[in-house]
């Protein structure tokens, strides 16, 4: 027995549950767990279903075609192969060492191919998890000659998705159209609060009694991606803007690997510049 798992994403009409669940039935297939939603203001409807069975993906998708109105987007994801990621990272090591544990532990089902730095400080963590680490500096380059040398790392191991694990380099649109909504960012704000750099001395400045971290898909516009997770943390006006700075990192981790395990288990429609997650 196979598990799949239908995403449908098309504009509202009647019926459209008991059609996608009776071709379901008619394909023999058995239906494990289904979440749905529409956006009332768009007329946007969404559906996320989990299936096991004997799957003939040709016919099946041909008789769901069939049944979805004109402008649908259907995919069936097969749940056998892991998800291929490739880490981007500068010299912070919350982020990047929450996911190599989580992945070890298997808490987060990824396959984690290689980490790229354009500093050489995180090398020998990555390397005790068996994971091949690329440092590929900066320094006296371009930012797409630098970028360049990045990407051909990156086609090399074919992934799903690009997690920027604090990368501290804004990418190119050069950059981010080779990989549309493949890009996965941590930013360390509230967003759309304390947009860009050095956002908790933003933060302090501001008196907030919160902060927190924000998960998105990188497009070129900065830190204005689909946003897939936040959490935040109180604080108060005794904390100095390094005192944010810790505080802060406990949820940026947890935040990123939240918004990546979403990811990588189909959990997430990107809809205009906003997500629906079921």
């Amino acid at each position: 027995m196979e598990r799949k798992i239908l995403l449908t994403d098309c504009p509202d009409a009647q019926g459209l549950i008991a059609k996608i669940t009776n071709i379901c039935y008619k394909h023999q297939l058995n239906i494990i767990h289904n979440n749905e939603y529409v956006d009332h203001s768009t007329g946007q409807f969404f559906m996320r279903t989990e299936l096991e069975g004997i799957f003939n993906d040709e016919t099946f998708l041909m008789d769901i075609d069939q049944a979805l109105p004109a402008g649908s987007h259907r995919n069936l994801v097969d749940t056998s192969r892991r998800k291929r990621v490739v880490i981007m990272v500068t010299k912070e090591s919350h982020c990047l060492g929450d996911i190599l544990m989580k992945a070890y532990d298997g808490s987060l089902d990824v396959d984690i191919a290689a980490v790229i730095g354009n500093h050489d400080k995180l090398a020998a963590l990555t390397e005790k998890f068996d994971i091949p680490f690329h440092f590929v500096s900066h320094e006296g380059l371009e930012r797409e000659a630098h970028e360049n040398q990045i990407i051909d790392i990156i086609e090399g191991y074919e992934p799903d998705h690009i997690v920027l694990a604090k990368f501290m380099r804004v990418l190119t649109p050069n950059f981010v159209a080779r990989f549309p909504r493949k890009i996965i960012n941590i930013h360390h704000s509230f967003l759309p609060a304390f947009i860009g750099a050095r956002p908790y001395h933003q933060a302090w400045e501001r008196g907030v009694k919160i902060i927190g971290a924000t998960a998105h898909f990188v497009t070129n516009d900065l830190d204005e991606g689909p946003i897939i997770d936040q959490n935040v943390k109180h604080v108060d006006h005794t904390f100095s803007a390094e005192d944010m700075v810790k505080a802060g990192r406990d949820v940026e981790k947890t935040v990123l690997s939240n918004a990546l395990s979403q990811v990588i288990e189909d959990k997430v429609f990107v809809y205009g510049n906003k997500t629906v997650i079921l």
